[in-house]
């Protein structure tokens, strides 16, 4: 398989499934619609950037995937891998981010993507899950599903990804996760003969268990009751998701340091947050409770 193949192949995986993942977005959400914007990179490549905004469901989706190539890989990539250092790269991938109107309808996060640099090659992603109140269901149901997409692969390790995924959507200045993690990978490049295409059928079967993982969870929550008081928690804990995407989220910084599309870059902000000085919340309470879930535990064995 040539170059040109493999880039070719990758990035109408990651088209199409742009497509599957907006039309099953639309549907449950049932009120707004995704708006598509096309850009391209002075660089070289582009993307296209799919937002929806003020949904039933979700206050804001955004599903992009590009394609950008370059001269010289940007910081993110070789202060990560020493060896790419100076050589020439392509980049494709797919990336999205959801936020929900409803408190107790968590945030969610994935991402697939290809690099080559050079004569390396390797495939990375993960998705991860971001409640603003814990219910043990649902990260049970969350994180059995994501264990049984990777057994489907010799290639995939459940639990070296899982701790991967603990460790990345650290938040280090608060000394607490993100949300409740899922499954991070990077470096994947299996040997002999068929390592492409053996990385390529696990990252094609992730896009396809998004919906599994994540839309039974939106379902079983998208209707329950909340107040003012569940919103001012919900924008709280979004505080810390944008703390994560602007201090740490490799994503983010390639995006930047690559001069990709600034929208789309910060498609993934929420589109409201808050910060209080000192909050804590009331002891007892559900908000309080969430701590609990902000530990790496073994949901999948739970």
């Amino acid at each position: 398989m040539t170059i040109t193949d493999t880039r070719t192949i990758v990035h109408d995986l990651m088209r199409s499934g742009q497509q599957r993942l907006c039309a099953a977005f639309e549907e449950i959400d049932q009120h707004a619609q995704f708006v598509a914007e096309s850009w391209e990179r002075p660089g070289g490549g582009g993307g296209t950037a799919r937002v929806m905004t003020e949904g039933a469901v979700f206050e804001r989706a955004g599903v992009n995937v590009s394609a950008v190539y370059g001269a010289e890989v940007p910081p993110s990539i070789w202060q990560h891998r020493p060896s790419t250092r100076g050589q020439p790269y392509f980049a494709t991938g797919i990336s999205m981010v959801l936020h929900p109107r409803n408190p107790y309808v968590p945030a969610f996060h994935a991402n697939f993507r290809y690099f080559e640099a050079g004569d390396d090659w390797w495939f990375g992603g993960g998705m991860d899950l971001t409640p603003s109140y814990g219910f043990a269901e649902d990260a049970r149901h969350f994180h059995v599903t994501l264990r049984d997409y990777c057994a489907r692969h010799p290639i995939a390790d459940y639990r070296e990804m899982k701790v991967t995924c603990d460790n990345y959507f650290f938040l280090k200045h608060r000394n607490e996760m993100r949300g409740i993690g899922g499954i991070f990978f990077d470096d994947l490049h299996p040997a002999g003969d068929d390592g492409f295409e053996r990385a390529f059928a696990f990252v094609s079967d992730g896009i396809t268990t998004i919906l599994d993982a994540y839309l039974p969870i939106v379902r079983r929550r998208m209707h329950t009751p909340y107040g003012e008081r569940e919103r001012m928690w919900q924008l709280y804990r979004r505080g810390r998701y944008v703390e994560f995407n602007l201090i740490y989220d490799r994503g983010t910084l390639f995006g930047l340091q690559t001069g990709g599309n600034i929208e789309a870059i910060l498609m993934s902000l929420p589109p409201l947050a808050r910060w209080q000085f000192k909050y804590q919340p009331e002891p007892g309470s559900p908000e309080a409770a969430m701590a609990e879930f902000l530990k790496p535990r073994d949901w999948a064995e739970e």
